[in-house]
């Protein structure tokens, strides 16, 4: 039989060592990685592994999904086991837990785990859920997404007291979420000074000429965030958490951007237009 080789990470030394120690001694080639970062190093590395074995909550950045994540993307094939000492997890953690193969009680019975790992590495690892990065998500949404926005809009009374097909509404949206995408692909960091958004730009224009407030405007790009991250909330099963926490930021850092293009053309057109 060829020689099973295991990833083990967990913050805590002696469960590491301890767990660590019983799992060679039953015949598994071990690994050990104290934190997340290590793990990712690993998992990146030349080493190939058939088994993923990682405490779920952890200190420091990222935790046992953000390594799930990563080893789903280097080796699909590999088998996924979160260490939890909460079983009793809510609806939303448990679509999350969907990316791993099994959840694990701490503490851990070690009989029962090895027996776990055995079994799941009998019957292959899960492979119904395809990950994805924030981006696709959203190119993937794109239609769905704005049908909620334009329907939350229309729950708003202030918004809707200005009269508007829904054509005209929603017309800047697929040049916003083109422009979310790109920003979600590059390098820009949080904060850049040197985006540019020109469908910003005419969007402020329009909505003024449209009838507008400056306050309206402020209210639809709320609605396009909770809009977006509710989409991102949907797909919780399916997101790269690799990326996850970037991905948010970079989202919220653009639409806080275009808000202010939007609204700095806005008031140069009401500052301009006849009295």
């Amino acid at each position: 039989m060829a020689e099973i080789r295991i990833l083990l990470v967990d913050d805590d030394e002696i469960v590491r060592t301890s767990l660590g120690c019983v799992l060679e001694h039953s015949g598994f080639i071990v690994t050990l990685a104290a934190n997340v970062p290590a793990a990712l190093k690993l998992i990146s590395g030349p080493e190939t592994y058939d088994v993923l074995l990682s405490d779920l909550h952890m200190p420091g950045a990222g935790d046992g999904l953000t390594v799930v994540s990563a080893m789903r993307h280097a080796n699909p094939r590999a088998v996924t086991l979160l260490l939890s000492a909460f079983p009793q997890m809510s609806a939303a953690v448990r679509a999350i837990l969907q990316q791993t193969d099994e959840i694990v009680v701490k503490p851990v019975e070690v009989t029962s785990l090895i027996e776990t790992i055995r079994r799941r590495l009998a019957s292959g690892a899960l492979q119904s859920h395809k990950i994805e990065t924030v981006a696709a998500i959203l190119e993937r949404t794109v239609d769905s997404t704005v049908q909620e926005w334009f329907e939350r809009i229309q729950t708003g009374t202030t918004l809707m007291s200005v009269p508007m097909s829904r054509e005209l509404r929603c017309r800047h949206l697929p040049m916003v979420f083109s422009e979310l995408v790109s920003r979600l692909g590059s390098s820009q960091p949080i904060g850049s000074k040197e985006l540019i958004s020109s469908v910003a730009a005419k969007h402020g224009i329009d909505r003024f000429r449209q009838g507008y407030t400056a306050a309206m405007l402020v209210e639809e790009s709320r609605m396009l965030q909770v809009s977006i991250f509710h989409t991102l909330q949907i797909n919780l099963a399916s997101i790269d958490y690799s990326v996850l926490l970037i991905g948010v930021m970079s989202i919220a850092d653009q639409i806080d951007y275009q808000l202010s293009q939007a609204v700095a053309s806005f008031t140069s057109e009401m500052l301009h237009a006849p009295s």
